[in-house]
């Protein structure tokens, strides 16, 4: 055989192997090329403020039609009628004494979490963060924090607010149900996640001892507080929020106690005047709660 053709062949042997090898990294590159921006690329998860269903936002203010005795006024020591006391709910509702409070520096047990919902108040709600539903209340100058990040730790001493965690509420499998309106951003549709009802559920633990009611039903600080927030738009324009509570008490209660509060939604903030916690009106007469 010619020595020269077999370099020649060897050489050209040589050359493809290495056209091969070369061709194979530069598909390796742009396979790596096409990756990277991907990843790059990739969306962070959106925030619980991205993603919600229903706008809270705004001012709003308390709408009685019903128990106008126990939320306009005090009622007389010992009415707690309607709430399911237990023996000994029933013998610390009829101990109350407004001017103890005072002097003990507790004037704003009916201003905790789970009664303070029920007094005439007005609310603005705001996003303090991305994570963080913000509740301020003028009637007691209190604020309620709904925290949707489940890692966020509990203050170390019980408050008037407690400790809230708050979620969407998701929509079951199969009923399709679009979200409220009012969202911010796109909602569920936004990050494919799960559908979402438009509800805001909230859980509040860690509550000092407070009131029911002005004339000193208690709940204690075992009590959790469970709240349903939705909100409704009307033909006519008017806005409505409904908080729908259930506290839980076994200190006090001998079963869950639940309620259903209605706000209307407010123009502006000109009528919302921070004011702090009142000394309850003077109390005239007595009335057994059993």
């Amino acid at each position: 055989m010619n020595r020269g053709r077999v370099v020649r062949q060897f050489v050209g042997m040589a050359m493809a192997v290495a056209c091969l090898a070369g061709a194979g990294r530069d598909v390796v590159a742009q396979r790596g090329q096409q990756a990277a921006p991907a990843g790059r690329g990739q969306q962070p998860p959106q925030t619980p403020r991205a993603t919600a269903p229903t706008d809270f936002t705004g001012y709003w203010t308390a709408f009685i039609t019903e128990d106008w005795r126990w939320r306009m006024v005090t009622a007389p020591k010992g009415d707690a009628s309607s709430v399911p006391l237990n023996a000994e709910g029933i013998r610390v509702t009829n101990e109350w004494d407004i001017a103890k409070d005072v002097a003990s520096g507790e004037q704003c047990r009916p201003f905790g979490a789970a009664g303070i919902m029920r007094l005439p108040v007005r609310l603005h709600i705001t996003w303090q963060d991305d994570a963080t539903l913000k509740m301020e209340i003028d009637n007691g100058t209190q604020t309620r924090l709904f925290h949707f990040d489940a890692n966020t730790s509990p203050p170390s001493n019980p408050e008037w607010q407690g400790f809230s965690l708050a979620r969407w509420e998701t929509v079951p499998e199969g009923q399709g149900l679009a979200p409220a309106a009012g969202g911010q951003g796109g909602g569920q549709n936004a990050q494919r996640g799960p559908a979402l009802s438009g509800s805001l559920r909230v859980s509040t633990t860690r509550m000092r001892p407070g009131y029911l009611r002005r004339n000193g039903v208690p709940y204690s600080a075992n009590a959790t507080l469970t709240e349903f927030l939705d909100r409704t738009t009307e033909p006519n324009g008017d806005s409505w929020l409904i908080v729908t509570s259930i506290v839980d008490d076994p200190q006090y209660l001998t079963m869950p106690f639940m309620l259903t509060t209605h706000f209307k939604r407010e123009p502006d903030g000109t009528k919302f005047q921070p004011r702090p916690c009142e000394l309850t009106p003077p109390v005239t007469g007595t009335r057994s709660t059993r």
